[in-house]
């Protein structure tokens, strides 16, 4: 897959994981925020994990030193 459609299936679990928490954990508007906040925080981290992983495979600082004989 690429880079732009895994970036929207995180777009799209973040938003379903904001409902999720908004209807599961509804005990207020701070705790609201709150939990809407985490859940943010942990897309964007999850995502931004991914998308260093993916483009340092792209152009790798370590090149294979072949020997003589291969």
């Amino acid at each position: 897959m690429g880079f732009f459609v895994t970036t929207l299936i995180f777009i799209v679990t973040g938003i379903i994981a904001s409902f999720c928490a908004r209807i599961c954990c509804n005990k207020g508007p701070s705790a609201n925020l709150l939990h809407l906040t985490l859940v943010i925080t942990a897309t964007v981290c999850c995502w931004m994990m991914w998308a260093i992983v993916y483009l340092a495979q792209m152009n790798p600082l370590i090149v294979p030193i072949l020997s003589e004989g291969e």
